[in-house]
């Protein structure tokens, strides 16, 4: 397979739609907090969102509208994402942790274990497991 051909329209659109639910989710209390604008910021780079688009989302997060992940492998591989990325500056703060809890629930998990999802998210991402031992243990 060519590089080129690993980052499809439909891949960038998955990333685009999964960045658009992170910041709608941020706004769920009517505003994005310093720790949450810079949680999108270093999620913005690691889903390779271009900064006009991340722009636009800012401004309009309403006309950027996802579902969650239809299956769970995908709502597994995308928690597991969110997770590394909140131990991308090896600081899980408290305020972090809150917004994981929203994006656990935009992602369709129920709402009664969103914080045992993300407890037991985080310790498997702070021992080191890769995504695919991740994905196959997942328990709650």
């Amino acid at each position: 397979m060519d590089f080129t051909q690993l980052y499809t329209p439909g891949f960038k659109n998955r990333n685009r739609a999964h960045f658009a639910a992170i910041v709608n989710l941020a706004l769920a209390d009517g505003h994005i907090s310093e720790e949450e604008k810079a949680f999108i910021d270093r999620l913005a780079i690691f889903l390779e969102i271009d900064p006009e688009v991340v722009q636009k989302v800012m401004e309009s997060p309403e006309q950027f509208k996802a579902e969650p992940p239809s299956d769970k492998n995908s709502r597994l591989e995308r928690l597991y994402d969110l997770s590394k990325m909140i131990y991308a500056d090896n600081i899980a703060d408290d305020n972090e942790k809150k917004l994981l809890e929203k994006m656990v629930l935009g992602l369709g998990f129920e709402a009664d274990q969103a914080s045992q999802v993300v407890k037991t998210a985080l310790e498997m991402v702070s021992k080191g497991i890769d995504q695919d031992d991740f994905v196959a243990s997942f328990k709650v």
